[in-house]
């Protein structure tokens, strides 16, 4: 049976308390995972802040940031150690893996190094009475101990868009993983060691929230930030361990984002697009797709077309090369998906494709496996159609006019992304701009640069991170005026 430990000052940690990490394949126990106690949890948040004076402390940016771009390249040549842990936790398709966490997880280490290199701060040459002057300018320091708390949809890839920049800038870090996904996240620590990352630099805790490693983590007061992806349940509760002491948060949370699609779009994009935005990592993408609008005079040829596509995914088991759609991430999560499918029917929605179960031979009978699922002909007040179900799903409805489908896609608690499909570049403007999200793409989706602003508006999220924006999270600002 593999044993995953914490990874705490350098060190890989045990404890006499574990709990199993079970495969959504089939639900077997595929590992013992050791519960970090609040002893673990002092003892990692402590070595971070020693590491805050250390040689790590002393390292020049262009040293740190040689440093990140080991790290990144030590995670490409132990590319397979990694893409195996990964495939294991989560049951995603190798292919979809392959192609996205591990390389994107190794790349926000030399972005974020890059960043940090090159970035300027502000200088302002000031007037005074005696006609002397003053010049000010801007320097920055890390914020200190930076608690990361992770999701498990895409564990190594959104671990490490906070690590990377935290690092960069100078920081320490106490990571969280899902209590779902521990693997990678322990695994970077072999990583770290074989780079030469100073001890305490890099920790990792696992367990599980309330009464666990994520309740000890958030409430510590040796912690001076906490980033955290997941969903705003969970969120609202470390917000509010965060005002204990005043310290900064960055939260990325729920979403129910829409896509609008317009009679004028190019059709075959659209439907390519919308498909990959619902059904993507088994719906499991914070950045998904549940609500699509479609003008009416295209609706029943788009459903048609939407039906046809997610038939024609393949389930299967993450190595096989034709699988395009794997289970879900727990037997939990497949019971609140499934809450809702029978939900749906139970509000009078049109079942289009899916609803329940496939057919999986052998043991995997007793996995996480839900089928693809669409539905029209329910109400925007419809419970999946105004509560994140974070499943490969989507309810699609018609609309006659801007202004009607701008109202409705904007009428939710929620706003982290959307997608709008239209050949008219002026109504992609227009739209865009009227929707209330912290991400909308025109003829696209998930097309990310990691310079540009990423975070959500409502209650999908506070503050943004990427390019100079993850600067201003993991950095104290400070002005220095100096009278001449």
């Amino acid at each position: 049976m593999k044993q995953i430990s914490n990874f705490i000052n350098g060190e890989f940690v045990s404890t006499a308390k574990t709990f199993e990490k079970r495969s959504p394949l089939n639900d077997a126990v595929i590992a013992q995972v050791a519960e970090a106690g609040k002893v673990e949890v002092d003892a990692a948040v402590e070595s971070a802040r020693a590491a805050l004076s250390g040689p790590w402390a002393k390292l020049a940016i262009a040293e740190r940031a040689d440093l990140l771009h080991g790290v990144a390249n030590e995670i490409n040549r132990r590319f397979d150690d990694f893409l195996a842990a990964e495939v294991a936790d989560t049951g995603k398709p190798m292919s979809l893996a392959r192609h996205l966490d591990i390389p994107r997880g190794a790349a926000n280490f030399k972005v974020f190094a890059d960043v940090v290199k090159n970035v300027p701060t502000e200088f302002f040459e000031t007037a005074t009475p005696d006609g002397r002057g003053a010049h000010n300018y801007a320097t920055r320091s890390p914020v200190g101990v930076v608690a990361v708390v992770c999701p498990w949809n895409l564990p190594l890839l959104l671990m490490t868009w906070k690590v990377g920049p935290a690092l960069a800038c100078g920081n320490t870090v106490v990571v969280k993983p899902s209590e779902e996904t521990p693997q990678t996240a322990t695994l970077l620590g072999e990583v770290m060691n074989a780079v030469g990352i100073p001890k305490g630099v890099y920790n990792v805790v696992h367990g599980f929230g309330p009464g666990s490693a994520g309740e000890y983590l958030t409430t510590h007061q040796g912690v001076n930030a906490i980033t955290f992806t997941g969903e705003t349940r969970t969120g609202a509760a470390i917000m509010k361990a965060a005002a204990d002491g005043a310290r900064p948060v960055s939260m990325e949370m729920g979403g129910k984002n829409p896509a609008i699609v317009f009679a004028d779009c190019d059709f075959e994009a659209a439907i390519e697009g919308t498909l990959r935005s619902v059904f993507a990592n088994s719906g499991q993408v914070c950045l998904g797709t549940e609500r699509v609008y479609v003008e009416r005079p295209i609706f029943d040829r788009f459903v048609a077309a939407m039906k046809q596509g997610a038939e024609a995914l393949t389930i299967g088991v993450p190595t096989a090369s034709d699988t395009t759609m794997g289970p879900l991430i727990s037997q939990e999560h497949k019971n609140k998906v499934l809450s809702y499918y029978k939900k749906a029917v139970e509000e009078g929605a049109t079942v289009i494709t899916g609803g329940g179960i496939p057919a999986m031979a052998g043991d995997l009978a007793y996995g996480a496996w839900v089928q693809p699922t669409i539905w029209t002909g329910l109400s925007d007040h419809a419970a999946v159609c105004r509560e994140e179900v974070f499943g490969p799903c989507c309810h699609i409805s018609p609309f006659d006019s801007e202004e009607e489908v701008i109202r409705r896609a904007n009428d939710t608690q929620y706003g982290l992304a959307a997608s709008i499909w239209t050949s008219n570049l002026q109504r992609g403007h227009r739209v865009a701009a009227r929707i209330e999200a912290g991400l909308v793409w025109v003829n696209s989706w998930f097309l990310r640069d990691l310079r540009t602003p990423f975070g959500g508006t409502k209650q999908s999220g506070i503050g943004r991170e990427g390019g100079v924006h993850s600067l201003e999270f993991y950095t104290e600002l400070k002005n220095i005026c100096i009278k001449l």
